[in-house]
């Protein structure tokens, strides 16, 4: 004698899928800009400078008024002094005078003999020189090259977490099978072909 029924039981069957959490790295981006300053050259020069002071040599010729002034008051001055020594000679003359002496004569006779004294003489114009003052001169260059200016604009890096998952699903629902394994069952019993009848004596 076997079972007839066979009972199968289907267990559920669940899928379960987990992610990792992470810690992602971002890179930061790097942008560069480059300017450039032109340089150049520049030259300063300057000339010799000459300083001419004529102004003696202008005054020895065509005095100003001012120097006239001072001349003419100088050659009064001296006058005056030569005037005051004759004067004073001629008082002497008289006091020394003796009778018979011709003072008034030897007086008027003075100026002849000074007028017969007087040597010619030349005289070269103008008198004063020429001043010359002189300044060197200069001459100065400056070159100044190009410049690069690099500027670095970097973006800061940054780190990111992204959690963890977990996902669970269902593949297979649980179920109960139940399946006959047993012959067919003929009614009467004496249609089936196999049939035996059981005997009972024994």
């Amino acid at each position: 004698m076997y079972p007839l029924i066979e009972i199968k039981t289907v267990p559920i069957e669940i899928e379960m899928k987990t992610k990792n959490a992470q810690l992602e790295y971002r890179r930061g981006t790097a942008e560069m800009e480059i300017s450039r300053d032109k340089g150049g050259i520049k030259i300063n020069s300057r000339p010799i400078r000459l300083k001419m002071d004529t102004f003696e040599a202008r005054n020895s010729v065509s005095p100003t008024p001012m120097r006239s002034i001072t001349q003419a008051a100088g050659r009064g001055r001296q006058a005056a002094y030569q005037a005051t020594a004759a004067y004073a000679q001629h008082g002497k003359l008289f006091l020394n005078a003796k009778v018979g002496d011709d003072v008034v004569g030897q007086i008027l006779s003075e100026p002849q003999r000074e007028a017969a004294n007087v040597q010619p003489s030349l005289d070269f114009l103008p008198k004063g020189g020429v001043n010359i003052e002189a300044e060197g001169g200069e001459f100065q260059i400056l070159y100044e090259m190009d410049k690069l200016n690099f500027d670095w604009k970097v973006d800061n890096a940054s780190f990111e977490f992204v959690p963890g998952d977990i996902e669970i699903s269902v593949a297979q629902m649980p179920d109960v099978i139940i399946k006959y394994v047993g012959g067919p069952i003929y009614v009467p019993k004496s249609a089936d072909p196999n049939y035996q009848p059981v005997n009972v004596e024994a």
